[in-house]
Parts: structure tokens; C-alpha cells; sequence
């Protein structure tokens, strides 16, 4: 089956905006506390603390919500080579595990034993992808009436769940004492490490071997947010049969562009009546809604420039690292830029990153590592060497 340019190309859109964290913003921002520019830049390489997003809080539900898109691609291409349910399902119990292994393994890599977590980006799309593909067997409906039970159900989840009482330790749970970030009123329902996810994880983690008992994930994490996920590739899965539907290019773009925004409305009257805060950190079901019509907008923007314009020669050095989004996840969050910024430090000495001063010095080598990077991509997609679960 042909592949559809413009998801290339916004897959490796936000694979490069991880890769890119090798660039450090946040320590030029500190060198130079006084340059909003720099500032701006910084936020936008960086979680948010809990509510809202900065474009780096798109990176995770933007590769998720692409699972979504292409599977309607994946599953007719097996189809079309003579696949049936039973092989299908087995491929995909089977890529689900090594999902959920992989984002293990690279969670474990500077720990001393195997560090099971499940909140790594391929773990949490691994818990859901099977499910995922059996309901992509399913008719629309019946795909959107799961993608509100489960948005319902993960909202009731936190809901009814009790909130801490006056006496409550917040340290012991890794929040400082009047954090700023919580919430008051029905909202406190979803605050950092006081939660229903928290309280499940402080079970199911301490099922496995660690190194110390589980009291908390330092940012909020949670395994559950792995249910929410589902519903965030649920609405790619709908973009991607919009892509494959008989229509005219400009009656897709208004559905996607209806889809964005009707999500990002809904979810901004959830937020604002305290109905349900959007938190990226534990995926609430308005984060899933807000957070899916920011991804439906930059689909819109990219199949809009790519495939309907035909404004694509600037776009081949996304589509080097979007055709090969796996190789450049492990190269992002693997080893490999540790041993590439060692490298240039041994090679071109040690305060070559100096060289347009200190605060710039992240900068420097980040760059050098980035392409370097994207090189030993270019030499995968020249030699067509692609890396597929």
C-alpha cells in the first residue's frame, strides 16, 4: 500500500522535537536568564510542571495518535498479502510484547537491576495496541461508543476515588509542601501522586523486583494512563480512515479541521467548569480530547503542505527520521547520543563547545550530536534499511 507522505513527515516532525532534547534549551535559558527568546524556546523543550502542555507535551500523544493513523494502512497491506484475523492477531500480541519489553529496556539501561516501569511511550502503546487492532476490525461506531466508555470510565476511576485528608504527608509522595500545582475543589481528584493511578501503581509495581520499594513516580507517571492512551490512537485510528476514505482532499481537511477543534472545545469546557483538569502526566480523558485535536490540527497542516500542495522538497529531512520513527526513538533515548557527544568531546577536545561561549555550549554539541544522528539515519534510508516491530 503507498504510503501517505504527510504522516511520514509528522512522524518525524516529533521524533525530531525528541531527538532534539540533546540540544539542552533549558541551560542556554539559564545562562541567560534575562533573554525571553530564549526562554520561549526552553519552555517548549520541557514538560509542563502538571496542567496545560508546551509543544514538548505533544511528542508522546502525537506518536500515539499516528499508531492510529497508519493501522488502517497496516492491516489492508497484510490483508492484501493474504493475512487472515487469526495471523493478524497473532502479530500484534506478539509487536505489543515487544513494545512493552523495549520501553522496559530503555527505562533499564542506567539502572542496576531491570527497572520495570510502564509509563515509557512504547510501553503505554504496547498495553493498548492490541486492543487497538481489534477494534480497528470494528465499525465506526462502535469504535467512538469505546472510545467513551473509556474516557467515562477512567474519569469515573479518579473521581471516586478519596482525595487526602488534613494530615496527609505530601513529601512521602514526592510533592513539596504547598506545591503550586495542585488543584482544589472536585479537580483535587487528579493531583500529582494522591490519585487512583498512583494508588494502583503503588501495588502493581511492587509486584516486581526492585531495588527499593515504590512510594511514587517523581513526575506523576502512572501505568494506567496506558487506558487513556488507547483513546488517544482510537481518534488516529479514526484520521486514518478519513486518509483512506473515498474522499475529495479538501472534504478531508474540513473533517480533520472539525474533528480538531470540536475536541479541543470540548475539552476546554471540561477543563474550565472543573469538570476534568487537562494533565498530561496521568492522560485525563481532556487531555486525551485536547491533546487529540492538537494532533488532528497538525495533521491537518501537514497532509494540507505535503500531499495537497505538493510543498514537499523541504521535507526531506523529516521524512528521513519519520520512515524510521523506532531506529530514531532508540537513537534518541537509547545510549547512542551519549556515546556521540563522548566522542566529539575526545575528538575535538574538551571546551570545543565553547566556542561561542559557555551559555551556548549545550547548543554546540547538541547540534553536532543531532546530525550526527540523523547521518546514521540518512545512511538507514539510503541503504533501505528500516527498522518495523
Amino acid at each position: 500500500m503507498q504510503r501517505v507522505a504527510s504522516v511520514d513527515v509528522y512522524r518525524g516532525f516529533v521524533m525530531l522535537l525528541m531527538m532534539g532534547e540533546v540540544l539542552n534549551l533549558s541551560a542556554v535559558s539559564r545562562a541567560l536568564p534575562d533573554s525571553a527568546f530564549w526562554h520561549l524556546l526552553a519552555f517548549n523543550q520541557s514538560h509542563v510542571e502538571w496542567q496545560w502542555l508546551s509543544l514538548h507535551d505533544t511528542i508522546q500523544p502525537s506518536f500515539s495518535f499516528l499508531v492510529g493513523v497508519v493501522l488502517p494502512y497496516s492491516i489492508a497491506s497484510r490483508k492484501s498479502r493474504g493475512a487472515t484475523f487469526g495471523s493478524l492477531l497473532k502479530h500484534t500480541i506478539k509487536r505489543s510484547i515487544i513494545l512493552i519489553l523495549l520501553g522496559i529496556f530503555l527505562r533499564s539501561m542506567h539502572a542496576n537491576q531491570t527497572y520495570f516501569t510502564f509509563e515509557d511511550t512504547l510501553t503505554q502503546i504496547g498495553l493498548g495496541y492490541t486492543f487497538l487492532v481489534m477494534l480497528a476490525f470494528c465499525k465506526p461506531r462502535t469504535q467512538l461508543i469505546t472510545l467513551g466508555a473509556i474516557l467515562i470510565g477512567y474519569w469515573l476511576l479518579f473521581a471516586v476515588y478519596p482525595l487526602p485528608g488534613p494530615d496527609f504527608d505530601y513529601r512521602a509522595v514526592g510533592v513539596p509542601p504547598n506545591w503550586p500545582y495542585n488543584m482544589d475543589g472536585f479537580a483535587a481528584h487528579w493531583n500529582k501522586n494522591t490519585n487512583a493511578a498512583w494508588a494502583f501503581d503503588t501495588w502493581f509495581l511492587n509486584l516486581f523486583p526492585r531495588e527499593k520499594v515504590f512510594l511514587y513516580n517523581g513526575g506523576g507517571y502512572a501505568t494506567l494512563s496506558f487506558i487513556p492512551t488507547l483513546g488517544t490512537m482510537i481518534l488516529g485510528l479514526v484520521a486514518g480512515n478519513i486518509l483512506r476514505a473515498d474522499l475529495e482532499p479538501l472534504k478531508r481537511i474540513r473533517l480533520f479541521l472539525q474533528w480538531g477543534v470540536g475536541l479541543m472545545l470540548v475539552a476546554l469546557f471540561f477543563h474550565f467548569t472543573g469538570i476534568n483538569p487537562i494533565v498530561k502526566r496521568i492522560w485525563t480523558p481532556a487531555w486525551t480530547l485536547f491533546s487529540g485535536g492538537v494532533c488532528f490540527l497538525f495533521l491537518t497542516a501537514f497532509y494540507w503542505i505535503i500531499d495537497v500542495a505538493k510543498k514537499d522538497r523541504w521535507s526531506f529531512f523529516l521524512k528521513v527520521i519519520g520512515v524510521n520513527s523506532i531506529a530514531a526513538y532508540v537513537i534518541a533515548d537509547g545510549g547512542i547520543r551519549t556515546f556521540f557527544d563522548r566522542s566529539l568531546h575526545i575528538h575535538l577536545g574538551q571546551g570545543f563547545d565553547q566556542l561561542f561561549g559557555s551559555a551556548y555550549a549545550t547548543l554546540v554539541s547538541g547540534s553536532l550530536v543531532l546530525l550526527l544522528e540523523w547521518l546514521v539515519l540518512h545512511w538507514m534510508y539510503k541503504q533501505k534499511i528500516f527498522i518495523k516491530i
